[in-house]
C-alpha cells in the first residue's frame, strides 16, 4: 500500500521565488535563508518521494472572489506555473499522481469531507517556491505533486481542528490506495506576518517559535486555536498556519524532528522550516 512516510512545512514567501529566479540567492541578504535549506535537499535527494501531497493557498491565480473554495484538490495531469503579474515563474510545469489523487478525492469525500475537485488550474508562488526551497533549479520535478488549496484569503477559512481532521483522512486516503508510493505531504505558508495596515510587517518570533514547538509535541492543542488568536499573535496573514495541522494530522502522534529552522527577516516575513519523520 501506499505510505505518508514524512511530513515538511515551510513558509512560501513570493520574495523567495524572486531571489532565486533573478540570481540574487548569493546575496547577504538572501543567504542565510537559503542555507537552512542545504540539509533539506539533501535528506530529500536520499527519501526520493514518489508522490507529495502540497498544502498551500492560492494567491487570486487560480481562484477569485467569484469562486473561492475551502479546500480544492488537484485531480488533473499537470499545471503550469501562474502569471501573478510579473509572468510565469521559470520553473516546471508541475505533473499529479492521477491516480492516487482521484483516490484520495473519493475516500476523503466519502469520509464527509466536502472537496472541491479541480482538473484545470496554474499554481502560483504558493507551491512553487516550497519545491523550489526543497529541490533547488532544475528542469523537472523528481517527483509527482497533487496539489491541496486551502481558502486562508478570505474570511471565513477553515479551524485549525477541521484541518487536522482533514489530515487524518488524508493519511487514511493514502493507506488504502494498493499502489506501492513513498508519499510525504507538506504544509506551507506562513509564518506570522500581516501585509496591511497599521501592523503591516508584523512578526512575532516567540508566537512562531510556540508554534514549532507545538507542531511536533501537542498538534491536539494547537487544532484547537481559534482563528482569532492568529489575527492577534501572528498578523491576519498568519492565519495560513493552519495549513501545517493538515500535513501534522497526516502524520503519526510521534514523529522525529529531523531538521528545524527559523530566520527573520525574508521579505516582510519570517521563514520556518519544519522536517519530521514518522517513527
Amino acid at each position: 500500500m501506499a505510505k505518508i512516510t514524512a511530513g515538511v512545512t515551510t513558509s512560501h514567501v513570493p520574495a523567495i521565488g524572486a531571489a532565486l529566479d533573478n540570481g540574487k540567492a548569493n546575496e547577504e541578504y538572501w543567504k542565510p535563508v537559503f542555507a537552512g535549506y542545504d540539509y533539506s535537499k539533501k535528506w530529500i535527494a536520499e527519501q526520493k518521494p514518489d508522490v507529495i501531497i502540497l498544502v498551500y493557498n492560492d494567491h487570486a491565480s487560480a481562484f477569485s472572489l467569484d469562486l473561492i473554495p475551502t479546500f480544492a484538490l488537484g485531480c488533473g495531469e499537470k499545471y503550469k506555473p501562474a502569471d501573478e503579474g510579473w509572468g510565469p515563474r521559470p520553473v516546471p510545469d508541475v505533473y499529479s499522481h492521477q491516480e492516487l489523487a482521484s483516490h484520495i478525492a473519493q475516500s476523503v469525500i466519502t469520509d464527509d469531507f466536502d472537496l472541491t475537485v479541480v482538473n484545470t488550474m496554474d499554481v502560483d508562488h504558493g507551491l512553487t517556491v516550497p519545491l523550489s526551497l526543497m529541490f533547488g533549479q532544475t528542469d523537472a520535478w523528481p517527483c509527482k505533486v497533487i496539489p491541496l488549496a486551502v481558502n486562508v484569503v478570505l474570511y471565513p477559512p477553515p479551524s485549525g481542528q477541521r484541518c487536522y481532521d482533514l489530515g487524518k483522512a488524508l493519511r487514511r486516503a493514502v493507506e488504502s490506495f494498493d499502489e506501492d508510493l513513498n508519499v510525504q505531504i507538506w504544509g506551507t505558508g506562513g509564518m506570522s506576518h500581516q501585509l496591511q495596515g497599521p501592523r503591516a510587517g508584523l512578526i512575532n518570533k516567540e508566537f512562531d517559535n510556540n508554534f514549532l514547538d507545538k507542531i511536533v509535541s501537542d498538534p491536539e492543542a494547537l487544532a484547537k486555536v481559534p482563528h482569532i488568536n492568529y489575527v492577534r499573535e501572528a498578523g491576519s496573514e498568519g492565519v495560513e498556519l493552519v495549513m501545517w495541522l493538515i500535513m501534522r494530522g497526516a502524520l503519526n502522534d510521534k514523529v522525529t524532528q529531523k531538521h528545524r529552522f527559523y530566520h527573520v527577516p525574508a521579505s516582510n516575513t519570517a521563514v520556518g522550516h519544519l522536517i519530521l519523520e514518522n517513527k
